[in-house]
């Protein structure tokens, strides 16, 4: 019998994101539950809002309380974490890097490298150099796997990504969907999605 799935949507620059890629897949494991894991870029659907960037800048008090509660999140699951002196970061190179290490057996390890490196060592993943030392350090050919993720297929299958995200109303990272469509939004829904999931 297959085992029930859930959608993870993420993007990169997502700061909630970084607990819930570090928890989701023990947790999905001991529920008995399928992740597929969904890279999208939140870009295109804030600018449906009329935002330039992140609303935590947009907002600063919501800013300030999130950078303190991020804090306390990642102590509480004690997960290093580093404020990125860059945020939000520009991390489409890291989501079309992921599509194709998901498409293969690196992906998802690929996936918690780059959270790694960006809210707990709090390096600039935007650069190209970052990303080939993540992949580096995972026994990859670098210069190989940059060279797929530009290719215009793969630029094709993240724009329908994020049109798929758009399509099934999510405004946020990380989101969560279950088969029957069900839509839990942040960290702090992931056992919520997991068990709705596995009704």
């Amino acid at each position: 019998m297959a085992k029930p799935t859930l959608d993870f949507w993420f993007e990169f620059a997502s700061t909630y994101s970084y607990p819930a890629a570090m928890r989701i897949s023990p947790l999905a494991e001991a529920a008995g539950v399928a992740v597929r894991w969904r890279p999208f870029m939140l870009g295109p659907i804030f600018k449906e809002q009329g935002w330039t960037t992140s609303p935590f800048n947009l907002f600063p008090a919501k800013g300030r309380n999130m950078w303190r509660d991020l804090e306390r999140t990642c102590g509480t699951f004690g997960l290093p974490f580093v404020r990125p002196t860059t945020f939000p970061q520009n991390t489409l190179l890291a989501a079309r890097v992921a599509l194709v290490g998901l498409a293969e057996a690196w992906g998802e390890d690929y996936c918690r490298a780059i959270y790694r490196a960006e809210f707990a060592e709090g390096r600039t993943v935007e650069e190209t150099e970052t990303i080939a030392g993540v992949l580096t350090s995972l026994g990859l050919d670098a210069s190989a796997v940059l060279d797929r993720a530009q290719s215009n297929e793969n630029r094709s299958q993240l724009r329908a990504h994020t049109e798929e995200a758009q399509k099934l109303g999510i405004f946020g990272s990380p989101s969560f969907v279950t088969a029957d469509g069900e839509l839990f939004w942040g960290n702090d829904r992931l056992e919520a999605a997991l068990n709705w999931a596995r009704r």
